[in-house]
């Protein structure tokens, strides 16, 4: 199973105390997308989708709450949150930026790209940046094939990345932040 994504200092993502904690403000978030999708066949997705929409992730204390609700064990409702590589259990960053991994960008050289931010930004994939400016996430195609390597930040995506490229994006993104 995958593991939680962590910030760069390494704190987990997922609480240990089973999702019983404080709960950051998030309840209301929370019970609206529970009260607004439980009657639906295979509730547990839209929640999960619904709540992110809201506030860029799934607070821990939302899993024990889920689970209570769908009448399912913490584990599954933990379980569907770890393995959908877009639901995130902490916060993302001020900006969210993906890199291509399938074969056509690894082909083209996405694998240096890869290394170059991973070295620049001084993190792995599913971590955020200390000052929590970027958040580095995998994503396993983006159907820009024709133009590898490809990348996505903040949802709009970029074709023919290059290592100047990269440079100036990142530029950009910490000019913003």
């Amino acid at each position: 199973m995958k593991q939680s994504p962590a910030t760069a200092t390494g704190s987990p993502a997922l609480s240990s105390n089973g999702g019983k904690g404080h709960d950051n403000g998030h309840t209301d978030v929370v019970t609206r997308a529970i009260d607004e999708n439980r009657h639906l066949a295979g509730a547990l997705l839209p929640i999960l989708h619904a709540i992110q929409e809201r506030i860029g992730f799934i607070p821990p204390d939302a899993a024990h709450r889920i689970a209570e609700s769908l009448n399912l064990s913490h584990a599954d409702v933990d379980g569907v949150i770890s393995f959908y590589h877009d639901f995130r259990a902490a916060p993302p960053g001020r900006h969210v930026l993906k890199v291509c991994r399938a074969e056509a960008c690894q082909a083209m050289g996405a694998a240096a790209l890869e290394a170059r931010l991973k070295g620049r930004l001084g993190i792995d994939f599913g971590q955020t940046t200390p000052d929590g400016a970027i958040t580095l996430e995998p994503v396993y195609c983006l159907g820009n094939c024709a133009l590898s390597p490809a990348c996505m930040i903040d949802g709009q995506l970029k074709g023919r990345v290059t290592a100047e490229g990269l440079e100036r994006l990142l530029a950009t993104l910490e000019a913003k932040s």
